[in-house]
C-alpha cells in the first residue's frame, strides 16, 4: 500500500471515529443508549487506533493480524448504527452516511487483507 493511500485512510478512520463522537453527543442519555453509546464509541475510535497501528506492523503476518482488528471493529461499528437505526433511537436517514463510510471501510480492509494473503 502507498503512503498516500496510507495516510487517506488514516484520515477516513479518524474522521469516522469523530463523526461516531459527535452522533454520540446527540443521543439523549438513558440506560440503553448508554450502553451503545459506550460501545459504538469503543468499536469506532478502536477502528482509528488500530489502523494506526497497521502502519507500524513488522512483519506481513502482523499486517494482516492487525488488519484483521481493524475489519472485526468497523464491522462491529456497523452493528451499533443498525442497532441505533432498527431500535428507532436514531432514524435511518441520519444514519446512511454514517452507515455507508463503515461498510465502505470493511469493504477496504477486507479486499487489503486479501491482497496481502495473496
Amino acid at each position: 500500500m502507498s503512503l498516500d493511500k496510507h495516510q487517506e485512510l488514516r484520515r477516513r478512520t479518524n474522521d469516522f471515529a469523530l463523526r461516531i463522537m459527535r452522533m454520540c453527543r446527540s443521543i439523549p442519555s438513558t440506560r440503553e443508549t448508554n450502553i451503545v453509546n459506550n460501545q459504538i464509541l469503543r468499536s469506532a475510535t478502536g477502528v482509528a487506533a488500530n489502523y494506526g497501528a497497521v502502519g507500524l506492523a513488522r512483519s506481513k503476518a502482523e499486517f494482516i493480524s492487525k488488519l484483521g482488528i481493524v475489519i472485526e471493529e468497523a464491522d462491529e461499528t456497523v452493528f451499533w448504527l443498525e442497532i441505533l437505526s432498527d431500535s428507532g433511537i436514531i432514524p435511518v436517514s441520519k444514519l446512511r452516511e454514517l452507515m455507508a463510510e463503515g461498510n465502505e471501510l470493511v469493504a477496504i480492509f477486507l479486499a487489503s487483507r486479501k491482497t496481502a494473503k495473496s
